[in-house]
Formats: structure tokens, sequence, C-alpha cells
């Protein structure tokens, strides 16, 4: 009835630990969020890997582990990675 499909795209948030996604964009409505995700690396095109969701959020961005909050992390979007 319905036709097959796959979500290939969403929210950093909504991956499971140790899927990986490229960044499509980040959107926030706050300017400090923006420039600490460009501080960061993550910009349009960067890989990241969700590490760890308890205690806390923890990605993976080339070599780094980096920790970061739900508000942040709210603002990636990115194109999930088939493993």
């Amino acid at each position: 009835m319905f036709p097959i499909f796959s979500v290939t795209g969403c929210s950093l948030e909504l991956l499971k630990t140790g899927e990986q996604g490229i960044v499509s964009f980040c959107k926030s409505q706050d300017e400090a969020i923006l420039k600490k995700l460009i501080s960061m690396g993550i910009t349009r095109g960067t890989a990241i890997t969700l590490e760890q969701r308890l205690p806390f959020l923890i990605i993976k961005v080339e070599d780094k582990l980096l920790t970061i909050n739900i508000k942040t992390i709210r603002a990636i979007y990115v194109r999930i990675v088939d493993n």
C-alpha cells in the first residue's frame, strides 16, 4: 500500500550510538551556538559519529571526541552514512 522509503537525513539527535552522518547544514536562532559549532570544526561536509548518549552526548569529529549539550546537537542536521 505504501511505497518503501528510508530516512537518509535527520537531526544529529536522532542518530543511534555508533551511527555516522555527514553534516548537511546547521540551523539555530542562537548565533553563539553556530559560532561554537564552527570553532569545533563542525561545518557542512564534516563527518560526525555519535559515540555516546548517556550520561553525556559525545560525538567524534575527525580524531576528536567532543561533549556537547542537547541544544547544540539539535542544531546539527546530517545525511546518514550507511556502514
